[in-house]
């Protein structure tokens, strides 16, 4: 799909069919993923790939809304900034900016590359940070800072008008 195609058809599916993602599809959006921009070029950011039913659901138990639904998705992919990798080279600004930066502009464009390869995702930010630590194991230098649930959505939502005070003339 063209890429500004991809991106005025980007929604937030919340609702998924029981569909399996196929591997090669999800090889490209990993490979977007790993092209992504980062400070430094260091990638401050760790992708978590879950596939297992037992453990899409624990972390969907964390969620914030929509857990229930989410849960039936097919796939998640869960971003982590990593704090120790950022700190490094940029010492301070790197734990608490740079490493959260990484991970959520690696998340935006696996979120673009969902859509470009024809499935659908939500952006999951309300959750309990803990719990998703626990059930993947992640190391104490990582934070979650985003999860997306993927698959073949299960709807079609309209597109809903976007404001326009969030772009500025130059002055």
């Amino acid at each position: 799909m063209e890429f500004f195609k991809a991106v005025k058809e980007r929604r937030s599916i919340r609702e998924f069919r029981d569909k399996k993602v196929p591997a090669d599809k999800l090889r490209k959006i990993l490979a977007a993923t790993k092209a992504a921009p980062s400070a430094g070029n260091l990638q401050s950011y760790d992708v978590v790939v879950v596939k297992k039913r037992a453990t899409i659901e624990s972390l969907a138990s964390a969620f914030g809304y929509h857990a229930k639904a989410l849960a039936k998705a097919p796939v998640m992919l869960v971003f982590f900034a990593n704090q120790q990798r950022s700190a490094k080279k940029f010492g301070r600004r790197g734990v608490d900016l740079y490493s959260v930066q990484d991970a959520t502009i690696a998340c935006t464009y696996a979120q673009l590359a969902i859509r470009a390869v024809g499935l659908a995702s939500v952006w999951v930010g309300a959750f309990e940070p803990g719990l998703i630590r626990r059930v993947l194991g992640a190391q104490s230098n990582t934070i979650p800072v985003a999860i997306l649930p993927l698959g073949y959505g299960a709807t079609k939502p309209k597109a809903r008008k976007r404001k326009d005070r969030a772009i500025r003339e130059s002055y």
